[in-house]
């Protein structure tokens, strides 16, 4: 499959995620949620026409957007200052039609920084240099596009939703996921955190079944992760390293 051609497919399941889990509904106590493909879908499209069109060694996976991250920029884990000064990426940003007064949308404009992102993407950067570098091999993901919110404001994650509402969910989650590992081709798909191994794990058994892809995790770089806090980057390497996922990159700096 020709470059061009990688990106379109992406950004037609995407289209297609994104309109789908638009028609589930959700009981309490989820009271708001955000979809970044619907409202930041120009920096999404940007980050994969830029660094999504071609086959990947590795895709790594996370579970959904933060508040302060894919919620304002579109892109996985996507901490503002990253986004902006090492991909490149600044678009404009619209805004659900339903937003909590404790978690507004405000795009590149936003103020706060998501440590999640932080982590994941000056890893990144320490060990490759720039962006292009990283992307040549790699791509990062998230398994589902929503942002849950309660009541208060607080983050509420795909894992913890009824269990009807959690099947419908990663139905169409598992679909999406099996569709990015058909268009890259990887040798590797890496779960950033527990939760994302395991649906990479479901989705190979059966939605690709018969594929022949490697899968591990890092630890989750959350600032809720005691252990993350005692040195997320440290931690991710030699996890890496153990599972050999970057020991014949040969182009870090």
């Amino acid at each position: 499959m020709s470059e061009c051609r990688i990106a379109a497919g992406v950004l037609k399941a995407a289209t297609q995620l994104s309109e789908s889990v638009s028609r589930l509904h959700f009981s309490q106590p989820i009271t708001h949620l955000y979809n970044p493909l619907a409202y930041a879908w120009k920096p999404f499209e940007t980050y994969v026409r830029r660094f999504g069109d071609s086959r990947k060694k590795v895709l790594f996976l996370g579970m959904n957007p933060g508040p302060w991250g894919m919620a304002q920029t579109g892109i996985p884990f996507g901490e503002i200052t990253a986004v902006r000064e090492w991909m490149g990426i600044e678009e404009p940003v619209s805004a659900p039609g339903f937003t909590h007064p404790k978690r507004p949308i405000e795009g590149f404009s936003c103020g706060k920084s998501e440590v999640s992102g932080r982590r994941l993407w000056g890893l990144m950067n320490e060990r490759f240099g720039g962006a292009e570098n990283f992307f040549r091999d790699h791509f990062v993901a998230n398994y589902c596009p929503l942002v849950f919110m309660t009541e208060s404001g607080k983050n509420f994650t795909p894992d913890n939703l009824p269990a009807c509402e959690k099947e419908e969910l990663f139905n169409l989650c598992d679909t999406h996921l099996g569709t990015l590992i058909k268009l890259y081709s990887p040798e590797w798909v890496i779960g950033i955190g527990r939760f994302a191994e395991l649906r990479i794990v479901s989705t190979l058994k059966i939605t690709c079944p018969g594929t022949e892809v490697k899968t591990g995790k890092v630890l989750h770089p959350s600032p809720a992760s005691p252990a993350a806090n005692r040195g997320w980057a440290e931690a991710a390497l030699k996890q890496l390293a153990a599972l050999g996922v970057w020991n014949s990159l040969s182009y870090w700096r």
